[in-house]
């Protein structure tokens, strides 16, 4: 309805434009013409000239309607004082223009700065509060980001978990759902499935099956999990990379940030972002050997040393067994004699049963 009501309004303000846009030519020129027939050519050319702007305008307000739709609640609000604050300081700053004395040849000069102003006032206004529009937000009412809309009308929790592409690839984050641990609704930004798609498009093997393999994972705790898992529509044209996107979306929602990237968990971190480590997880669930502790494990290869033998835990941990370069290939009962934490990982030393015995 609302698109006839804006096609229709325009080819009615074009026809009448041009109708009555014959009275402003000159008297002599419409003596020596056919005035009437004139208003009727112009009222064509106005109709379809206001046909061209109607089809326009309607095409901007509905990419406009869906583009504000799409946008978190908070980021409309934000914007909307911004726009008001940045019109008002206009108004306040133009005052004093509109008391000073014009001559009439500059007449224009008025309106045009007026304008001027307005529009990069409003513009300035509304950037601004994209910055900082959450924190002041935050003052007006601590409470208020307690959740948020998105485009399908459902409420996002303040406790919602952002997703990242590498914890979507990586796959644990399905066993750990299946374990119950992590709690709340989990946000699939739509950015992110953007990079898994064209991950997923790629001419590297390794890389398409990566991707492949994000999107089945992601199919598969929809699936399975029904409205925990959302499709988050936000998308931010003024930030190039989709980790900073990551970032801003769970500073805009409050939310935390999944991951199992070590870099983008600094950088989350310095932005005062909630952070929920994969990796970190996975260290810390690590059994802990103490000293005297025994282990059964089979030694894989030779050791650096001359009597070294080299086994691994199932989590990957290595074990460095002290006289054990004998028994590489058999199962073996060891005893652990100290653990090493480096960069790479941990490290256990251990000596065989008979060994440490002795």
């Amino acid at each position: 309805m609302i698109d006839a009501v804006i096609i229709i309004s325009f080819i009615l303000a074009g026809a009448g434009t041009g109708f009555h846009g014959v009275d402003l030519l000159p008297i002599q020129t419409l003596a020596e013409i056919n005035a009437q027939g004139l208003r009727w050519v112009t009222l064509g050319v106005g109709s379809f000239l206001g046909l061209i702007l109607g089809l326009f305008a309607q095409s901007t307000y509905r990419r406009l309607e869906t583009k504000v739709r799409s946008m978190p609640v908070e980021t409309l609000l934000s914007r909307a004082v911004g726009l008001v604050v940045g019109l008002l300081l206009a108004n306040l700053m133009l005052a004093p223009l509109f008391l000073l004395p014009i001559p009439d040849d500059f007449s224009f000069f008025k309106p045009l700065t007026a304008i001027m102003v307005s529009v990069i006032f409003a513009y300035s206004g509304m950037t601004v509060s994209d910055t900082h529009g959450r924190a002041l937000l935050r003052l007006v009412n601590p409470n208020n980001v307690e959740s948020t809309l998105i485009a399908e009308g459902t409420l996002i929790p303040a406790a919602s978990k952002v997703l990242d592409t590498s914890c979507v690839i990586d796959g644990r984050i399905e066993t750990l759902m299946h374990t119950g641990f992590l709690e709340g609704q989990l946000l699939v930004p739509q950015f992110v499935i953007q990079e898994l798609q064209l991950i997923a498009d790629s001419s590297n093997d390794q890389k398409r099956v990566r991707g492949r393999r994000g999107l089945d994972i992601l199919n598969n705790l929809r699936s399975e999990y029904g409205d925990r898992i959302k499709i988050h529509p936000a998308d931010y044209d003024d930030i190039q990379t989709v980790d900073a996107k990551l970032v801003r979306l769970a500073q805009e929602i409050n939310g935390t940030l999944v991951t199992n990237d070590y870099n983008l968990n600094k950088v989350a971190s310095f932005h005062q972002v909630e952070v929920l480590n994969i990796n970190d997880l996975a260290q810390a669930l690590r059994p802990t050997y103490l000293p005297g502790d025994s282990l059964n494990l089979k030694v894989l290869k030779e050791g650096k040393e001359q009597t070294q033998g080299i086994g691994y835990l199932e989590d990957g941990t290595m074990v460095v067994i002290e006289d054990g370069r004998t028994f590489v290939g058999k199962q073996l009962r060891v005893i652990v004699t100290s653990a090493l934490q480096t960069s790479a990982g941990r490290m256990i030393f251990a000596k065989t049963e008979a060994t440490a015995n002795v």
